[in-house]
């Protein structure tokens, strides 16, 4: 029989520390560059969705993209919402997978499910939304985008890295874990 997982209102206030954490992150501390934003928005949904899981890590990409589009006056872009959902869901569906055993290992699999989610977020679907619905040309943009891609990712990586090895993973993991105990 199918059980219907629910969240608990620890999870959903959780998810919305971090949506608030990726608003802030993204809307008022980062630089903007016409089709190019250097900021440090996505590693808030990637922590959520290592920590929470991919399902809440892309519900917290999703409601970050929405409101923030409603603060920043920008109609809803369907490919930079799904690039937004990408940024929760890869990194938590990915950790389930590869961020096992000790640290090193880790370091990897972190990094690669990082990486994988800034290739389909920022070089796919971010581009493609950027130029089907914002009418830039892919060729006047490409270029800046690797570079912003070049840039970002490894700082990404880094904080993602040492936020899960920081003793905040195990704190969060016993906080869940008596959740699920019902103590």
């Amino acid at each position: 029989m199918y059980q219907k997982r629910k969240w608990s209102v620890k999870t959903v206030v959780f998810m919305g520390f971090f949506v608030a954490m990726n608003i802030v992150l993204t809307r008022f501390c980062s630089v903007n560059l016409g089709p190019f934003r250097l900021g440090f928005g996505p590693a808030s949904t990637i922590m959520s969705g290592l920590w929470l899981g991919p399902l809440a890590g892309g519900v917290v990409g999703m409601v970050a993209d929405l409101i923030g589009c409603l603060i920043d006056g920008y109609a809803v872009n369907p490919f930079i919402t799904v690039s937004a959902i990408l940024w929760g869901v890869v990194p938590g569906a990915l950790e389930l997978r590869l961020a096992r055993g000790n640290a090193r290992r880790k370091t990897v699999g972190i990094s690669v499910s990082v990486v994988t989610a800034a290739v389909l977020s920022t070089i796919f679907f971010n581009t493609m939304g950027l130029v089907l619905f914002m009418g830039y040309n892919l060729y006047a943009i490409l270029p800046g985008r690797l570079i912003q891609f070049a840039v970002m990712t490894p700082l990404l990586c880094v904080i993602a890295v040492t936020l899960y090895l920081s003793p905040l993973t195990n704190i969060l993991a016993g906080y869940f874990r008596e959740q699920r105990a019902g103590i």
